[in-house]
């Protein structure tokens, strides 16, 4: 019999919508994984090229060095007007275009990516690119600082603060798409192992450029008189990101890959809670990431209702946990347990992952190695028992899938919802069945409602009748099927909710996914479309020594 750690978190808990809609980033993000990385293994940082003419116009190459590779981000800069800028998905031109290719480039390189990084999709990259993107301009706040620093002024902090970035990417594309190198010939990377690194160094890299582009506007339009952006202004600022529906689906779809993620930073959670002691250093790398914390939830402005009642509980929160932890005595039998204990019993969800964060920082020592077993191995790769019985497959329902049982699929609020795949974009949308056409061509997302569908059929069938038999009269249910039969090797991977439901909210798997890059400043726009901010606060490559990370 399997112990159960005391201090993990069931996913009954944890695997809900609305507390997954409340994660924040923290040490095992992976932007946080790259920058550590970096750091340890000592990686050096350049700019071989600036070639952007007084139009700001023109490509520059970022170079990153490691102990056994070369990757290198060029950039393309354009002159874009401004009735073509367009966060949507559906864009053809932006500020900038971008590809991080693997190893150095020379003009050749440079030549054949000038044809085709500018078109984004509508191009085609090579097998040396890893990532493609692009990104648009803050236009308000970039034209602030370039006004600014042409007068050899620095920009007002308070603008700053309320945008938090000059730029925003619309898209980091990788894993083949448009030609571009495939994950697989990439994961046996060391530097490219944890989830998403080829993507957050893309980003790092983006963030690199916004600052430079500022610079060279105001020194083109001031001369002399110009200046360049303070550094601790630089870092305040990071790389926006606008994210639509696209993102959510890629939870459901990739279940292991989610369990590891969520188990990594439960364990983490578990280990914390089970020291029995709290040292000085430790209580004091507690109170700085709290004050940090209080400082970032007081700058973190949304105009989208949901969010602005969740801002003021993890301010109310912060507040009291705050109080709370001046007044602990550290000398406790396992404290870092009851901070958590308290905060389960005192704070909103948010604020009770905001906790999670938190506690977790003062631990690297116990907790970065679970970056290893974030990504999905050749191992996890699964398939159907055929020699199952349906009796046993019924078992298997029961244990890991109960609390699908539990939704009443005859209310038309439960099976409200469709999900499908844009004809125009081949992107993820959301329909209403109620009001919509393209319900025939539903994509498998809403995955309570195939356990639903796949029980009742199941009541027709003999508990000997093994699956295989089973699945020649019902092959529509070989997807769930699969999902039923290996879950207990994922027991984070599904979300306990029924995605097809009234009242979800996409905006709830997408925070989710994008805690775990490491975004800050969560603003949702709607329940479908979300901006963030990436690497706000953090070093730049040329200065990675210089911070904690």
């Amino acid at each position: 019999m399997t112990k159960i750690d005391p201090y993990m978190r069931p996913p009954s808990q944890v695997m809900r919508l609305s507390r997954m809609g409340s994660a924040h980033p923290m040490r095992l993000s992976f932007l946080r994984i790259l920058l550590r990385r970096f750091q340890t293994e000592g990686w050096t940082f350049d700019r071989p090229v600036w070639a952007v003419d007084d139009r700001g116009v023109g490509h520059a190459v970022y170079r990153a060095t490691g102990p056994d590779r070369v990757y290198s981000l060029v950039a393309f800069a354009h002159d874009l007007p401004d009735d073509q800028r367009s966060d949507r998905v559906i864009a053809t031109a932006w500020d900038a275009t971008f590809a991080l290719v693997d190893g150095d480039v020379d003009a050749d390189d440079i030549e054949r990516l000038s044809q085709n990084v500018p078109l984004q999709e509508a191009g085609r990259i090579s097998h040396r690119e890893i990532t493609l993107s692009r990104a648009n301009r803050s236009v308000r706040l970039f034209s602030h600082v370039i006004d600014a620093l042409k007068q050899g002024q620095q920009p007002d902090r308070a603008e700053l603060d309320a945008v938090g970035y000059l730029m925003r990417t619309t898209a980091v594309y990788g894993s083949g798409k448009f030609g571009a190198q495939d994950y697989d010939l990439l994961c046996n990377r060391d530097e490219l192992s944890s989830p998403f690194q080829a993507e957050m160094l893309t980003v790092w890299f983006i963030r690199w450029f916004t600052v430079d582009i500022v610079n060279h506007l105001a020194r083109v339009a001031g001369g002399s008189r110009a200046t360049t952006l303070d550094p601790r202004l630089a870092q305040s600022l990071g790389v926006g990101n606008s994210t639509g529906l696209g993102m959510a689906p890629f939870l459901v779809r990739h279940p292991q890959l989610i369990n590891n993620w969520i188990a990594a930073r439960e364990t983490a959670l578990a280990r914390v809670r089970a020291r029995p002691t709290m040292t000085a250093a430790a209580l004091d790398c507690l109170r700085s990431a709290l004050k940090q914390a209080i400082q970032n939830a007081a700058l973190w402005r949304s105009e989208h209702t949901l969010q602005v009642e969740k801002l003021s509980h993890l301010r109310h929160d912060l507040s009291l946990l705050e109080t709370y932890i001046d007044a602990l005595d550290p000398t406790t039998d396992h404290p870092w347990d009851a901070i958590w204990r308290w905060a389960e019993q005192t704070l909103s969800e948010e604020g009770q992952e905001a906790t999670l964060s938190l506690i977790l920082e003062p631990h690297g020592d116990i907790i970065d190695d679970l970056a290893s077993t974030m990504s999905l191995s050749d191992d996890a790769l699964e398939t159907i028992d055929g020699a199952m019985s349906v009796g046993d497959l019924r078992s298997l329902i029961q244990t890991h899938f109960d609390w699908a049982a539990a939704i009443d699929f005859t209310s038309p609020d439960q099976n409200a919802l469709f999900w499908y795949v844009s004809e125009e974009k081949l992107e993820p949308r959301l329909g209403s069945r109620a009001t919509e056409d393209g319900a025939d061509r539903e994509q498998p997302l809403g995955i309570a409602h195939l356990i639903h569908a796949l029980s009742q059929d199941l009541t027709l069938a003999h508990d000997a009748t093994s699956v295989a038999e089973f699945l020649q009269h019902h092959p529509q249910h070989r997807l769930i099927i699969r999902r039923v039969q290996n879950a207990h090797m994922r027991p984070y991977g599904e979300v306990r909710d029924n995605l097809i439901g009234q009242n979800t909210l996409p905006i709830d798997l997408m925070r989710c996914k994008l805690a775990f890059f490491g975004a800050s400043r969560f603003d949702p726009r709607s329940d479908k479309w979300v901006r963030i901010s990436l690497f706000q606060d953090f070093p730049y490559p040329y200065e990675l020594g210089t911070a904690q990370n």
